[in-house]
């Protein structure tokens, strides 16, 4: 065995695969995020369902008889109602899709950053660059996760169509995937893709970009260090950006994705995301586009937290150059 392969040998992990590494420690740090957060995650996709107006065309009277509520209460409800562990239904494939999703957005948009795009001789990355590299790598990491996102969503409305007295759709993880894998085929896996990767690129432009502009401009034009206070501003940063930009993507994807759909895997509500968008500003006005915001942000703001501390910190613990 030769010097250079012996001496690879003797280095740690995370420098004989930094990209598997990054992979994996930020899908560590988006489970410990989502566990965190998730019942604000499944309030606001029931906010987001609430008074669906393309309903009406299939008669379904619960749209008529669910009465309108807002955060709290319909968190209230959900514990009053279902049981308060039910604020984790579908919190398995959600954490299944962050694994996904956020190892592969990291890893794109250090690629793009480090080797394609590249920083320059101060260190300073250009605010265009780093919008296409956030959009670009959240538009991958999304359309990779798709299948997970969309069992995690339907899952999340299991126990609403339970109150609505309609038959539950799935027993659990494994059989969303197998029934949606029979009825639609692979292609029904990816249900909502477009309007998925559309707000991963929205959320990614606000999250991955706010976070590394204003932590690097915080190190390198004001007194504070690369640290935990600095990744708690930026982060805090982040995840505003993140809730406006995302917010109506976010309600469009969850409409088409948990709409019902034909024996050829086709939506009987939806054509498409621009349908959707249609549909939803003139039956229920523009700010439709906007319900579960609240939930979203208050999600959003310590999800970008508590991931962007955890994140830097393994880094930090597995010898891993910061972000």
């Amino acid at each position: 065995m030769s010097v250079p392969e012996e001496e690879e040998r003797l280095l740690p992990l995370a420098q004989r695969w930094p990209r598997a590494s990054k992979f994996l420690l930020s899908g560590c740090a988006a489970t410990v995020a989502e566990l965190a957060t998730f019942p604000l995650d499944l309030t606001k996709t029931r906010l987001q369902m609430q008074g669906e107006a393309a309903l009406a065309r299939l008669g379904d009277v619960a749209r008529e008889s669910a009465p309108y509520r807002g955060m709290v209460r319909t968190a209230l409800g959900i514990i009053q109602e279902e049981g308060f562990l039910k604020l984790w239904q579908g919190v398995t494939p959600a954490i299944y899709r962050h694994v996904v999703y956020s190892g592969g957005r990291m890893v794109t948009y250090e690629h793009l950053r480090e080797v394609v795009f590249g920083k320059s001789e101060d260190e300073h990355y250009p605010l265009w660059k780093s919008v296409i590299g956030g959009m670009m790598a959240g538009v991958i990491g999304q359309f990779l996760a798709n299948p997970t996102d969309l069992v995690k969503v339907q899952m999340q409305m299991e126990g609403k169509r339970k109150l609505e007295g309609k038959p539950l759709r799935f027993r659990g993880v494994h059989h969303a995937f197998t029934k949606i894998l029979a009825e639609g085929g692979i292609r029904g896996l990816w249900a909502g893709w477009v309007p998925n990767i559309q707000r991963a690129a929205l959320v990614n432009m606000g999250d991955l970009t706010t976070y590394d502009t204003v932590k690097h401009y915080l190190v390198l034009n004001t007194p504070l260090e690369d640290n935990i206070m600095t990744h708690g501003l930026s982060s805090l940063c982040s995840g505003l950006v993140a809730s406006i930009l995302g917010t109506p993507a976010d309600v469009i994807k969850s409409r088409i994705m948990n709409q019902p759909r034909d024996k050829q895997g086709r939506g009987l509500l939806y054509k498409s995301s621009t349908d959707c968008l249609i549909q939803a500003v003139q039956g229920e006005g523009f700010m439709s586009l906007y319900k579960g915001f609240l939930p979203s942000w208050l999600r959003m703001t310590p999800w970008s937290m508590v991931f962007w501390l955890t994140y830097e910190k393994i880094r930090e613990m597995s010898g891993v150059s910061p972000f």
